[in-house]
């Protein structure tokens, strides 16, 4: 698809973002003197409130019409509580309201208290309700005004870069595993860098474990601006996931509402994953769309755990992403047919246990930044995890000689490859074992030996599962 003027590849090259649609006087109706703000350059242009029913970047008719649904769906219409709903000044929904009543769509039918126009209860007119039922034949969504979509790409432009982390922030997040030495140096560049990492080795190592990891270190720093909806082509895309965006305690100051100050969302999706999930879905019913995941993942991480093993192939993943894995940008398509370009800026880390070969080509590998193996411990590793997880149980000291039956009877004379994962899960059938009899919390052989013969498998031909 050919770059058009004004579209995502030119805007990102540009370096200038704010500026190409916005008056700069926007800034004035904004408190700038809030970190949240100040942290990304031009971003205040962005998520100013709108002042006036001018100044508005949606067709005024999107939000009448939400305001139609909202009063028939409640039976009743209240400014201030329009004003939660729709994210909208108050100002601006008081003079939408106004010329609702002077159009006879809504009529006041009693005023509470003493609070002026503040008071008013609306209920829709005859004509108000036909009007209403032609806004639900348009959509049913009801909620927060979106914003132009333009306005979004910007905003994940300006803030997909973020605060770079140092090796003492990675290497905090990852301390409580353990993992060979310096194994930070893998992770920290390719947090920084924002792009890619595939993550593969045998099962049972830590793989999700250091994922997750990671998505607390993007929670942890610089909350960011999502709308929780956006409109092109007359459809309305609802981003916002109560699921993945949890909102951040910053002082948002006096931001245009219809934006959420948010942590960097991290979506995780295992065997779940389809392909539908990674394009619009389109509500036959409610008439709006839902955004794809990796919209929602936008500054943050998408992790797609356990790759190889969805409901889509590799391969199909592959022809779905090498483009916007290429350029940062993604492809999207309405019913109508209409096709638009959001950004693709999200940390993008697969994890898989099985192999890299059997999985993807050499054209996949190349688009992704860095590659992290991780695989078992050696037997020192090992007795450091099986340490760290015994306090962490509760045992009251390590026994040597159970640690050893556990390392030759159950390794080193049946050949099965250490695994991070063991300890914690021989040492928690141990505890069960001990709760059990009513013993004292404690370790001996013959528990490890009991603990490993409920815990593994033996295969026909001996081997140990």
């Amino acid at each position: 698809m050919v770059s058009t003027p004004g579209s995502l590849k030119q805007l990102s090259n540009s370096g200038v973002i704010a500026e190409s649609y916005l008056s700069p006087s926007t800034t004035g109706l904004i408190n700038l003197d809030v970190p949240s703000i100040q942290r990304f350059k031009g971003i205040a242009d962005i998520i100013a409130p709108p002042a006036s029913l001018d100044d508005l970047d949606i067709n005024q008719g999107m939000v009448v019409d939400i305001l139609l649904r909202l009063a028939y769906n409640e039976g009743e219409i209240v400014a201030t509580h329009a004003e939660e709903v729709v994210k909208l000044p108050y100002r601006l929904i008081d003079d939408l309201l106004a010329w609702m009543q002077q159009e006879h769509l809504l009529e006041v039918s009693k005023a509470v208290g003493s609070l002026g126009r503040r008071g008013y209860v609306y209920n829709l007119t005859d004509a108000g309700s036909a009007r209403a039922k032609e806004a639900f034949e348009r959509t049913q969504y009801v909620g927060p005004a979106p914003v132009p979509l333009e306005k979004y790409s910007q905003s994940v432009l300006m803030q997909a870069t973020q605060h770079k982390l140092s090796r003492a922030d990675v290497q905090r997040a990852l301390n409580h595993l353990i993992l060979p030495q310096d194994f930070d140096r893998k992770i920290g560049p390719a947090v920084n860098a924002g792009t890619s990492i595939f993550i593969y080795g045998p099962p049972g190592n830590g793989k999700t474990t250091i994922a997750e990891a990671i998505a607390g270190l993007l929670g942890g720093i610089d909350p960011v601006w999502i709308p929780y909806a956006v409109t092109v082509g007359g459809a309305i895309i609802q981003i916002f996931d109560s699921l993945i965006h949890k909102l951040s305690k910053e002082e948002r100051g006096s931001a245009d509402k219809r934006w959420g100050l948010f942590k960097r969302p991290s979506v995780m999706v295992g065997g779940e994953l389809t392909m539908e999930h990674l394009d619009l879905r389109y509500e036959p019913v409610a008439k709006f769309y839902e955004a794809p995941l990796q919209m929602k993942a936008n500054t943050g991480m998408f992790l797609i755990d356990d790759f190889g093993r969805q409901q889509i192939s590799p391969s199909q993943l592959l022809n779905r992403w090498i483009v916007p894995l290429e350029t940062e940008i993604d492809f999207m398509r309405l019913t109508s047919g209409q096709t638009f370009e959001i950004p693709f800026k999200q940390l993008l880390v697969f994890s898989t246990n099985l192999d890299p070969d059997d999985l993807v080509d050499g054209a996949f590998l190349r688009r992704i930044q860095l590659k992290v193996g991780v695989f078992g411990p050696d037997e020192k590793m090992f007795y450091q995890i099986f340490a760290n997880q015994a306090q962490v149980l509760g045992f009251p000291e390590i026994d040597r000689a159970s640690f050893l039956y556990l390392l030759n009877e159950w390794y080193r004379n049946t050949g099965k490859p250490l695994q991070s994962v063991h300890p914690r899960d021989i040492l928690k059938a141990v505890k069960v074992l001990c709760e059990y009899s009513g013993e004292p919390l404690h370790m001996s052989p013959k528990l490890i030996q009991e603990a490993c013969e409920g815990y593994f498998v033996k295969a026909k031909d001996g081997r140990i599962l």
